[in-house]
């Protein structure tokens, strides 16, 4: 027999359809109720994403990286500058690549009339207003502080970059290397001998520029500065006609920067060191041989001039006339081009140490 009650059957029938009816209605509630509330949020939303955006935007900016078109106030002119002669590389790659990228800038190399190239006489031009800015591979002495004062202006030094102070010999001459008092002793005249320094029974014959005209110093504490150089120190030009006469006097020696001399396959450069336990060579080991050369040359030891474990470093500066003219302009600019992230690297190509 069936149980079943009609009636009853329909009952459930009707309440089910009610619940269901109920179910969707509420679901539709919500989805009007939050499409209503995101249009009304809308405007916040888009506002907060915006400031997000900047914000990322902000932080990336801070770390784009800073080329020779970024830095503004470049002048739009033909100026003169000189000096030193270890900046001979920087002039050739850096130079050559600002004056690319900003044609309005027009840069002039000019030499001394008088004397040899170097920081010494590019600062002296500087003072005569023969040039607008100077490149010097050694920090401002107090006379020239003291001539820029009595003219009307003062200098400022601003460090670019850094290189080494290397000392070179005949590739022939057999001496584990000098320490700098050992160095300073030769040119003061103190030691004459290479076997006094732990080398064969040879004379020393010490080459260098005139002081006036000198691209580095080697006497840089206040002992021994200003001291007359030995009478039997043999003056040079330039560089390259050191290492010319290097290449032919066994018993030679010069110092010059380490960015010029170390690659030179003509003349070996020493290891020096504040010690004699402590030599360091400015080349990074290990040393490519004359035979080898110039297949091979010899690389700057960056990392000990850098680290300050190599004795003698040489502070790369542009020197800037202070004169609130057109001079100051184009030094302060020129400064700034070279220490941009773009000008840093062309410095380090360009075989030195960059300074940031």
């Amino acid at each position: 027999m069936d149980n079943t009650n009609p009636k009853k059957a329909l009952v459930n029938t009707e309440i089910g359809l009610f619940l269901r009816g109920l179910i969707i209605g509420k679901v539709l509630t919500l989805i009007v109720i939050g499409g209503l509330l995101w249009w009304l949020l809308k405007p916040n939303l888009l506002s907060r994403s915006s400031v997000n955006s900047s914000n990322q935007s902000s932080n990336t900016g801070s770390t784009t990286t800073s080329t020779f078109q970024t830095v503004a106030d470049v002048p739009t002119a033909s100026f003169n500058y000189g000096g030193s002669t270890a900046w001979a590389s920087i002039r050739q790659l850096v130079d050559s690549q600002i004056q690319s990228d900003r044609p309005e800038l027009q840069l002039r190399y000019v030499d001394p009339v008088n004397g040899s190239p170097g920081s010494s006489s590019g600062i002296r031009m500087l003072l005569d207003g023969q040039l607008d800015f100077a490149q010097s591979s050694r920090p401002l002495t107090d006379e020239e502080q003291a001539i820029a004062r009595e003219r009307g202006f003062t200098l400022e030094q601003r460090q670019v970059g850094m290189d080494g102070i290397a000392v070179i010999v005949n590739p022939s001459l057999n001496v584990p290397g000098l320490t700098v008092e050992q160095l300073q002793k030769i040119y003061l005249g103190q030691i004459t001998n290479w076997n006094q320094v732990g080398g064969p029974n040879l004379a020393i014959t010490p080459f260098s520029q005139q002081p006036k005209d000198a691209d580095t110093v080697i006497f840089s504490n206040s002992d021994l500065k200003g001291q007359a150089l030995s009478s039997n120190v043999q003056y040079v030009y330039s560089t390259t006609e050191a290492v010319r006469q290097l290449s032919k006097t066994p018993g030679g020696i010069y110092y010059a920067s380490a960015r010029s001399v170390v690659p030179q396959c003509s003349v070996k450069a020493l290891p020096l060191g504040r010690t004699s336990g402590q030599l360091i060579p400015p080349y990074r080991e290990p040393m490519v041989s004359p035979e080898q050369c110039p297949r091979q040359r010899n690389q700057l030891n960056t990392q000990a001039i850098k680290n300050g474990s190599y004795p003698i470093i040489a502070n790369l500066f542009v020197i800037i006339k202070q004169n609130k003219g057109r001079e100051q302009q184009i030094g302060d600019a020129y400064a700034k081009l070279l220490l941009t992230d773009q000008g840093q690297k062309a410095i380090a190509q360009a075989g030195f140490v960059a300074v940031r």
